[in-house]
């Protein structure tokens, strides 16, 4: 386990496959989120993610980082949507930076991009790692 500091970028491709699994475990069926044309309809540029799918990769990230962690918070505001082609996928990029804090806590401050623009406005997680050990993959 290293230090805390930068940690190891994710990668989390979606596809529209995975979009219909994520609504049928969710219950949202909005149809933005697996119609193109009632998407264009309001006004989006396509097929776009769920926000919370898109926040679900970034908590994955926070886990595969922090292994048997304990996720005590993580938030974000939705700013930008992740437009899903059809019959391909896109890739979101979760970044982190890890600080310790008081008490055994350690403070993640997050990036999550799509095409090189931010889609979730300040992402952050606050942990509490089983013995004070630092993140994998750092």
């Amino acid at each position: 386990m290293s230090a805390p500091g930068e940690l190891e970028t994710r990668t989390y491709t979606i596809t529209r496959a995975d979009l219909v699994r994520y609504a049928r475990a969710s219950g949202d069926h909005n149809p933005i989120h697996q119609d193109e044309q009632v998407a264009r309809s309001v006004g989006l540029p396509g097929v776009i993610a769920h926000g919370m799918y898109t926040m679900a990769l970034a908590a994955r990230a926070v886990q595969t980082w922090f292994p048997g962690a304990e996720v005590l918070s993580i938030g974000c505001k939705f700013t930008n949507p992740v437009v899903v082609p059809a019959g391909g996928g896109v890739d979101v990029v979760v970044a982190g930076t890890a600080t310790e804090e008081a008490d055994g806590l350690t403070a993640v401050r997050l990036t999550v991009t799509c095409d090189g623009e931010k889609v979730l406005g300040m992402p952050k997680a606050v942990v509490r790692t089983a013995g004070g050990a630092g993140p994998a993959g750092a």
